[in-house]
């Protein structure tokens, strides 16, 4: 490598935690350029054309589609050699185009997923406790007793979690700590893993039918958009709760509200929507048993620092040829060191972050 030559990485001017800026700023063989985010603007291609590195939003509803990861986009940027989503999920990427033009993706599976994990019980506790209706009442009216706003305990109840992951590890701990039973679906994860880490591993059915609390902890893919329909709702044990801080998309939100509307079920909290933020006159949002927040979950200070720092880490790791922690398509990995070689040069290696 000559000394002008430098890595390039390129990210938006979306907002990020400063932490991800200054991790590659401790290498000095890497340039960062950010790039504006207007779908019309040529120079954010041409920084496109010329990146070995991308770091890409994963939130679908902030990043225009102009700037997704796809196949087109792939192929005006013929140098490019790995993508690192800014989130657990990776809604912006079409890891299949990547695959096949061997370029490696990453997300940060686990990097926010103590503020995922309690955001899910912020609104449990909400739905079962009747917070925001006390709150509301409270504000707006004057005549009404305690006993009009009366919630329930959650102790000794069950949860059942669709997805046991970083996140959905970390919230049959805390659902633990409230003595709850943990049942737990995830066809990812032998039923010897399940039991490890902390709940006991069922079919879905069974868990949409034994839960008291059904809570989604998976990514949305294929197999999982509208995972959770009318027949799923139905089979829920009526006056249960429903609880998504994982994506918008997995469950069927007319259904839903249908379900909720005719009473089959207690209640819901609800972080993630199919079109974010939902406009004022979603059907959900007219219910009173439904807590709603806006994909806040993850975006905590300590959250959003983590996935910054993450997403930094293991861009350097992958162009110094390092095999990265959370790498999602890990067939591509052979591909993309003779790739790296091609067009970085063997001489390329970086100091420890």
């Amino acid at each position: 490598m000559t000394e002008s030559f430098k890595v390039r990485v390129c990210r938006l001017d979306l907002w990020i935690n400063p932490i991800f800026d200054e991790t590659l700023a401790r290498n000095p063989e890497v340039h960062l350029d950010v790039a504006s985010s207007d779908p019309s603007c040529t120079a954010t291609r041409e920084a496109l054309a010329s990146a070995h590195a991308y770091h890409v939003c994963a939130a679908k509803d902030d990043l225009p589609k102009r700037w997704w990861v796809n196949a087109d986009l792939i192929n005006e940027s013929p140098n490019l050699l790995c993508v690192s989503a800014g989130g657990a999920g990776y809604d912006t990427v079409d890891v299949d185009a990547c695959t096949k033009a061997g370029i490696p993706v990453v997300n940060q599976a686990g990097a926010n997923a103590h503020s995922v994990a309690e955001h899910t019980f912020a609104l449990l506790l909400a739905v079962i406790k009747r917070v925001v209706e006390s709150d509301r009442k409270l504000r707006t009216e004057s005549s009404f007793k305690r006993e009009d706003l009366m919630g329930d305990e959650i102790h000794g109840c069950t949860i059942g979690l669709v997805g046991i992951g970083e996140i959905g590890t970390r919230t049959a701990k805390i659902a633990a700590g409230f003595g709850l039973k943990v049942l737990a679906y995830d066809p990812n994860v032998s039923a010897e893993e399940i039991r490890a880490r902390g709940a006991e591993p069922v079919s879905l059915d069974t868990l949409l039918n034994k839960s008291d609390f059904v809570s989604l902890h998976c990514p949305l893919n294929a197999q999982t958009r509208h995972m959770i329909g009318a027949e799923q709702f139905e089979a829920m044990k009526p006056g249960s709760v429903f609880i998504s801080t994982a994506r918008g998309g997995i469950h069927d939100e007319v259904a839903l509200y249908k379900a909720l509307s005719s009473g089959r079920l207690r209640g819901a909290g609800l972080d993630v929507w199919e079109v974010e933020p939902p406009p004022h006159e979603a059907p959900l949002l007219s219910l009173s048993n439904v807590v709603a927040t806006f994909h806040t979950a993850g975006v905590s200070h300590g959250g959003r620092r983590n996935v910054a720092r993450s997403s930094a880490e293991q861009i350097l790791m992958m162009v110094d040829g390092a095999r990265p922690p959370h790498l999602l398509n890990p067939q591509v990995w052979e591909r993309f060191l003779k790739r790296r070689e091609q067009i970085l040069g063997l001489a390329t290696k970086f100091e420890p972050v």
